[in-house]
């Protein structure tokens, strides 16, 4: 079912043993990409809504354990 691919952000943390600021600094920095690896989810919010945000674990995984994403990480370090 689709709706189990996407998990909230504590959750996601803490399976991929990032943390919340983390996950958002991959969002804001473009690594990972929305409706893709990320969504919002107003669902059960009232309006005005500061929408929670929900991430596809399995994809934010891929993303992580990428050859590409070490070097990403090993150039921001220097």
């Amino acid at each position: 079912m689709l709706s189990d691919l996407w998990t909230s952000s504590i959750l996601t943390s803490e399976k991929l043993g990032l943390s919340e600021d983390e996950l958002s600094d991959m969002r804001e920095n473009g690594i990972f990409k929305p409706g893709v690896h990320w969504k919002s989810s107003p669902y059960a919010q009232m309006k005005p809504w500061n929408p929670e945000v929900q991430y596809n674990v399995d994809l934010c995984m891929e993303i992580i354990s990428s050859k590409e994403f070490n070097k990403l990480k090993i150039i921001s370090a220097a």
